[in-house]
């Protein structure tokens, strides 16, 4: 069974909704039958290259939220974030940027058989550190983390070597009919959209 996942690193609901998923493939019981596939997804791939926005800016901006709806919003996903085991988990005190940098890594990373430990790092120096995932020397340096070589990082990421496979996942998506993500195709037969329960995945799965 193949499994795949479209998501942007910068989404607070994809890094809940893969732990979700995680969650369903630990109970299922032919999870080594499995194979999970991470697809990437820029939310805003217009986002100027090379600047970073608050997240609280931002969001404020482009939804019409007031400070006060934008307090309660962030602090309704933390609250489950937690609930499901995923703290410190923060969301509005972070900035915002274009992610495509980030997902060239994540599809270097996956090349050298280390992707699903590249999302969870990037879930977690963004949203568990507050750390910054936009820039080349931090990339770099979460590469090098990783066990990739940092030269070889830096080198992919000004050449844009991955940027072909990065935007190619985003087109897929839109094909298959995803309008956003976390987005989760099973077999290229069954969709689930959302961060979902881990009991509708589980179902899915089954």
């Amino acid at each position: 069974m193949k499994v795949e996942i479209w998501s942007d690193v910068i989404c607070p609901w994809c890094g809940i909704g893969q732990h979700r998923l995680d969650a369903a493939l630990a109970g299922f019981a032919h999870r080594e039958e499995v194979e999970v596939i991470h697809r990437s997804f820029q939310l805003d791939p217009s986002f100027p290259a090379g600047t970073v926005r608050p997240v609280r800016e931002m969001l404020m901006a482009k939804y019409g939220m007031s400070a006060a709806q934008f307090q309660a919003t962030t602090q309704r996903v933390e609250s489950l974030a937690a609930a499901d085991g995923l703290a410190p988990w923060r969301v509005g005190g972070n900035t915002v940027g274009n992610t495509r940098m980030a997902h060239e890594l994540l599809a270097m990373a996956a090349e050298r058989g280390m992707e699903a430990a590249a999302w969870r790092r990037l879930y977690q120096v963004y949203f568990g550190e507050g750390g910054d995932i936009f820039s080349a020397d931090s990339l770099v340096a979460i590469g090098a983390g990783l066990g990739l070589d940092g030269e070889e990082v830096r080198a992919a990421l000004a050449s844009g070597r991955f940027r072909a496979k990065v935007e190619a996942d985003g087109q897929e998506a839109k094909r298959l009919g995803a309008t956003g993500v976390p987005f989760v195709v099973v077999d290229r037969r069954l969709g689930v959209s959302g961060a979902q329960p881990v009991e509708t995945f589980r179902r899915a799965l089954e």
